[in-house]
């Protein structure tokens, strides 16, 4: 998988992928990131990226052109290079669909290359939307003050789940969202810290029983921190039996489902 990045602050990438995972990937020639400058595709002495809206309104906008420019000048580059998978081309910005897990797994498997444009400033000029884009992408319901820390937590997302980057090829399928659910709690040693043990059932050496214990703590969590994905996570009657079970042990304060 490459990973183009797009910014006028390509220094901000400076250091975040040079650790764990990420790093491992690119030595290991799993991974490719590129980071581009986008003022480099400018011609005006300035190299002007922004301009104001028109209509008005506070702040700037990033400019078509140079985006434009830069995503056609690296697909053409990448149509020279033999690949089953196309590219996809991201803009990272508030008003994207939702980056999840399903998503992750989406560019992960349907992609060979990512092209991410972080926007600034007030945000890009929708024609960049409109007609150059396959995919615009929110990493929350927040405002950030640019696209790169979105695009570092794309790329960290997408990475892990490439065939080959993790030591053990479980470790993506059993992450949270996963399965729509939660991971269930994890405990290390020592199996005793102050008054605090592990429960029995992990050191009890039954496999079945300690995937028992895992499904029935993965969902009790679920129910707890994220209820809302209850909605369309696939449950069989028995998760949901547990379920039941579970809401009538539960103390108001620690309920966050809707009525």
């Amino acid at each position: 998988m490459r990973f183009d990045l797009l910014t006028i602050f390509p220094e901000f990438f400076s250091g975040p992928f040079d650790f764990g995972i990420v790093k491992r990937a690119r030595q290991q020639n799993l991974i490719e990131v590129v980071v581009h400058d986008l003022r480099s595709f400018t011609f005006d002495r300035h190299h002007i990226v922004d301009d104001r809206p028109f209509g008005g309104g506070d702040g700037m906008l990033l400019k078509p052109e140079p985006i434009f420019l830069a995503v056609e000048s690296l697909l053409a580059e990448g149509a020279q290079l033999p690949s089953e998978k196309p590219a996809a081309v991201v803009l990272l910005s508030p008003q994207g669909r939702l980056f999840t897990q399903a998503e992750a797994v989406r560019f992960a498997c349907d992609h060979s290359r990512m092209i991410l444009i972080c926007g600034r400033y007030e945000g890009v000029d929708e024609r960049v939307a409109e007609h150059l884009i396959t995919d615009e992408i929110s990493i929350g319901d927040y405002v950030l003050t640019g696209g790169e820390i979105p695009a570092m937590v794309v790329v960290d997302a997408v990475t892990r789940l490439l065939p080959n980057v993790l030591g053990s090829d479980t470790s993506a399928i059993h992450d949270s969202f996963s399965d729509g659910l939660l991971d269930s709690p994890h405990f290390t040693r020592p199996a005793q810290f102050r008054d605090w043990a592990v429960p029995d059932v992990l050191i009890s050496g039954h496999h079945a029983e300690v995937a028992k214990w895992r499904r029935k703590a993965a969902l009790r969590k679920t129910l707890l921190m994220r209820p809302d994905l209850l909605v369309k996570a696939e449950l069989s009657d028995l998760d949901r039996q547990w379920l039941d079970e579970f809401r009538k042990t539960l103390k108001p304060e620690e309920s966050f489902e809707k009525d």
